[in-house]
């Protein structure tokens, strides 16, 4: 079997598997967050925190319950960090200096697990599995929170009431995530991922010498890793390492945990919104553009120039033998589309073309389909901004959901939009104007400025994958990222959230003649067309410096 034909077998194999689980999880998902009634534990947790989980929140009310507990998930995993050296668990390890405690915790709590550090040689067993490992489950947890109000400000109509946080919060954790990663973690642990809690051990070399190696939680941590969308690895080396991805099949395995939460709330969005031919609409622009960047990634990636290449049957530098091309690019465009970050190759070595494709799908605002919660409520602005659009070209008020998208919703959409680009561009040019970032840079050139443009692109939108080149821990770019980071993150929240409170006020439009249908295979076409002509319009010139300059003169 050629290796084209493997990598399409793959991804046809990934799609069915998506395709059996989306009915159920989104059905599922949708009762969850219909439910008036509470289980006993989540019962004790609302006692335990003090929290009413049947009194309904406005969106500033339910806006400061994600900014407070976000914040308190800093505080808590950075003082776990400064007091590493001197807790159990540590396996002799440091604490962590300030500035990269400052980004790792802000990191995790953002659902974007950049990490500046080897988790094999700086994190103990205490900080990985009370720190980082809950901040996977909580983070994911809250970004579904925020798509769910989101949903329900286009269902409900004259009240401000989004739901209750709390509830909303705690469901996530022990109905959907908690569960559903215990079973993954019994599957990878089956096909060979480690999970204990050993310490430091030496390891002989094959070609002589010895290396040191410590074991851990992995499977537990690797799948919430995957099905949370989080990405941060317990290795440096991440999804490529052995011990957290050890066969073809827990490679594909893997991605298929990262695409399908955010596959199925489409589903759960079409059931909550009282009908599911929108939300199949959402799918079909989501899986337009996921299926088209494969293809594209695949084109580039086996594209053979000379004899190297034609042996290797592509281009093979930074990818597992194991893994192969195809699985490579599934994988690549499947993290960086969603705000994953988890990597099974080295993206900086994808061909000049290839690492485009990587850095564009992050810019695209990883909706397609996006992170847990993430990439549900970012299509839905884009899908407002699409319904926009075709209202100024018939020069009629546009209309989604029943719900008119007027002057103050455009203004909400607007600003999420504009949010993560200006970060990104303004940073990669301060970066690029500064010398001392500069020192961090592996290579010059237009490489070069893709590493940082990567860098910035990653945190922004919140997906912690990295172009492998750039040594980011330093003091400009621990601190500067960590900035991105808790911007990109939580900006966007505010607009989606007063977007969702002054929908859930409105009065339902009926359906007229002149009304755009929104569940039809036009809008569909719509909507992906917008996506790319925006993203396109405000990072063309940046790409155009970076990975489509080092493309074409390859």
């Amino acid at each position: 079997m050629g290796p084209v034909l493997a990598g399409v077998l793959q991804l046809l194999a990934l799609i069915v598997a998506l395709g059996l689980a989306y009915v159920p999880l989104g059905d599922y998902m949708a009762r969850v967050y219909s439910s008036d009634k509470h289980l006993r534990v989540e019962k004790w947790i609302y006692k335990a925190i003090g929290a009413d989980p049947d009194t309904q929140m406005r969106w500033p009310a339910y806006l400061r319950g994600v900014l407070a507990f976000s914040f308190v998930g800093v505080l808590f995993l950075y003082l776990l960090q400064r007091l590493q050296g001197v807790l159990p668990g540590s396996l002799g390890f440091s604490s962590i200096d300030p500035d990269q405690a400052f980004n790792t915790a802000v990191s995790f709590v953002t659902n974007t697990n950049w990490q500046s550090y080897y988790g094999e040689q700086a994190m103990g067993h205490l900080v990985q599995t009370a720190g980082l490992a809950v901040q996977n489950f909580v983070s994911a947890a809250v970004g579904i929170a925020v798509a769910v109000a989101l949903v329900r400000g286009l269902a409900r109509s004259r009240t401000g009431e989004l739901g209750n946080f709390w509830s909303d919060l705690v469901r996530g954790v022990v109905r959907i995530l908690l569960p559903f990663c215990v079973v993954a973690a019994v599957v990878l642990v089956a096909c060979g991922v480690i999970q204990n809690f050993s310490g430091i051990h030496e390891v002989g070399q094959f070609m002589g010498g010895s290396q040191q190696w410590n074991g851990g939680a992995v499977a537990s941590q690797e799948a919430v890793k995957e099905f949370g969308t989080n990405g941060g690895g317990y290795f440096n080396a991440n999804s490529a390492h052995p011990f957290e991805n050890p066969t073809p099949f827990t490679n594909l395995f893997e991605i298929f945990l990262l695409l399908v939460i955010p596959f199925a709330l489409t589903r759960t969005f079409g059931r909550m919104v009282g009908s599911l031919k929108q939300g199949y609409a959402i799918l079909a622009a989501m899986a337009a553009i996921w299926v088209g960047f494969v293809a594209l990634m695949m084109w580039t990636e086996f594209a053979h120039h000379g004899p190297a290449f034609d042996i290797a049957g592509g281009a093979m530098e930074g990818k597992e033998q194991r893994i192969g091309v195809g699985a490579s690019s599934i994988f690549a465009v499947s993290t960086t589309l969603t705000s994953t970050g988890a990597v099974d190759s080295f993206h900086s070595s994808f061909t000049g073309l290839g690492g485009g494709i990587t850095i564009l799908g992050m810019q695209l605002g990883e909706i397609a389909p996006g992170g847990t919660g993430s990439g549900l409520y970012g299509m839905l602005i884009m899908a407002v901004i699409a319904v926009f659009i075709a209202g100024l070209m018939v020069g009629r008020t546009p209309e989604y959901l029943g719900k008119k998208i007027g002057t103050r919703e455009i203004k909400f959409a607007a600003c999420y939009i504009l949010v993560t680009p200006a970060l990104v561009l303004v940073f990669t040019a301060a970066a690029m104007a500064l010398p001392t970032p500069g020192h961090s840079m592996a290579n010059s050139g237009a490489h070069g400025f893709s590493e940082i443009l990567y860098a910035y692109s990653s945190a922004a939108n919140n997906n912690g994958s990295a172009f492998a080149g750039l040594n980011a821990n330093t003091q400009w770019f621990n601190t500067t990222l960590g900035l991105a980071m808790a911007l990109g993150r939580f900006l966007p929240m505010v607009f989606v959230l007063a977007l969702a409170g002054s929908l859930a006020e409105q009065r339902p439009v009926p359906v007229t003649a002149g009304t755009l249908r929104t569940e039809k295979p036009l809008f569909t076409g719509l909507l992906v067309g917008a996506i790319l002509i925006i993203t396109g319009l405000t990072y063309f010139p940046a790409l155009a410096l970076g990975p489509l300059a080092e493309g074409l003169a390859s």
